[in-house]
């Protein structure tokens, strides 16, 4: 099949899913049996591609930055939408570290001889075509083409408007430099249509599409768990918390909260309440560099007594991932009440701790039920790049099939090999 932009009467949006669709799994078919070797090459010769095209990718990224600005786009958002050269070589850097990772597809995950000679293997084999239905992100294009690639699934990608010219860009390199390694084109698709039935249409493609990744606010979130008849690798809100134990090292504690905010807001690793042991040392150490960055403090009672600039939590702000500038403050009663809080409030993304104290450290790690739990670091490293699987398609928070950074091992799914010498069952 061609990769062309079908004519806007060929079909209707759901036709058109289901025709790239059948496209994809062709074309996944014939990517599941290339070499690892040559798939590595591929992604290689994807990420030059890529680089080769920067002029034209930063000047389609400045039309939807400027779109967005017209639009009245958060700050956050137009954040992760903004490309620049350090930003644009990262996402082909991001590529290249892809392509060298240990491919999966072919693992052996375990192996049993039973006692009557037959011999099973667990082997790693591609799930199939992936639906990436995102938002604002125009790097998801090129991780999740890469990491799909890598590990012999085809991909059908469903962007945002805001991002649209940006992703058109992106997919149009990398799928030059892949199509000179060998890859199909149908491999990588980009949805030609921003119709927001094509969301719709992807969701209800059972059969078609083998797995939907959403990667959104939580508006697009909620509707894909909603609606899809396709199974789902979702993750909710990262409504992260860093708890400051009365045993951390204060110029530690101060440093991560500082980072774990501010590095960069409107990612979903960024910290969005701190807690504070009601005997730490020098709580008013830890909000000034906060305060003084910029950042909007809102505590409980006990929070605001720390500095006059902290204004009142409503309920909801427990339970906001803010995805800027703006911080919760509670003060907690030691770790049993830590560890209440986060229960109660936590979206079992990404929780830390900071602190010497060991057994402290050790109960946290055992008793937070999230998909990433930290110990003495910034929640800003809940990032499947910084986890050194080269990029992620996303941070699950469910617990079924791949739990935190997903990426290549993530993306297979396993058949038994049974290997028998003329057995037959009595």
């Amino acid at each position: 099949m061609s990769t062309q932009q079908p004519s806007a009467n060929a079909a209707s949006v759901t036709d058109l899913v289901a025709q790239l669709a059948r496209a994809g799994r062709t074309a996944g078919r014939q990517l599941a049996r290339m070499p690892s070797a040559d798939k590595a090459r591929a992604l290689q010769l994807a990420a030059a591609s890529l680089r080769r095209a920067a002029a034209d990718v930063l000047s389609a990224n400045a039309r939807d930055v400027t779109a967005a600005e017209t639009n009245g786009l958060s700050p956050a958002l137009i954040d992760r939408l903004r490309l620049d050269e350090a930003r644009l070589e990262g996402i082909a850097a991001a590529v290249d570290d892809v392509a060298v990772l240990a491919d999966p597809v072919g693992a052996v995950i375990d192996e049993q001889a039973r006692p009557n000679g037959m011999v099973l293997q667990r082997v790693r084999i591609p799930i199939g075509l992936i639906g990436i239905i995102y938002e604002s992100r125009p790097n998801v294009t090129a991780d999740a083409a890469a990491l799909c690639v890598r590990s012999g699934n085809a991909v059908l990608l469903r962007g945002g408007s805001e991002a649209v010219h940006s992703n058109r860009a992106i997919h149009r390199a990398l799928v030059e430099g892949l199509v000179e390694g060998g890859v199909p084109a149908d491999a990588v698709q980009l949805l030609p249509t921003q119709d927001r039935a094509a969301v719709g249409a992807m969701l209800g493609a059972a059969g078609l599409i083998d797995m939907i990744v959403p990667r959104g606010g939580k508006s697009l979130v909620a509707r894909v768990q909603a609606e899809a008849r396709v199974p789902v690798l979702a993750h909710l809100d990262g409504i992260n918390h860093t708890y400051v134990d009365h045993a951390a090292d204060p110029a530690m504690a101060k440093a991560i909260a500082l980072n774990a905010k501010m590095r960069r807001t409107g990612i979903c690793g960024s910290m969005e309440t701190l807690l504070i042991d009601a005997t730490y040392p020098d709580p008013h150490g830890l909000v000034e560099p906060l305060i003084a960055a910029g950042c909007e403090l809102r505590g409980d009672a006990r929070a605001r007594a720390i500095d006059p600039r902290i204004g009142a939590a409503a309920d909801d702000d427990w339970d906001t991932e803010y995805l800027e500038a703006i911080l919760s403050v509670a003060v907690v009663d030691g770790i049993d009440d830590a560890l209440a809080h986060i229960a109660r409030h936590s979206s079992g993304h990404t929780d830390a701790v900071v602190t010497q104290d060991q057994q402290v450290a050790d109960r946290f790690l055992a008793e937070v039920d999230s998909a990433i739990v930290m110990h003495n670091a910034s929640s800003q490293f809940a990032d499947g790049g910084e986890f050194g699987l080269g990029a992620e398609i996303g941070i699950a928070t469910g617990r079924l099939h791949a739990r935190g950074p997903v990426a290549l091992e993530g993306l297979t799914t396993y058949k038994w090999l049974v290997r028998g010498s003329g057995q037959v069952r009595p």
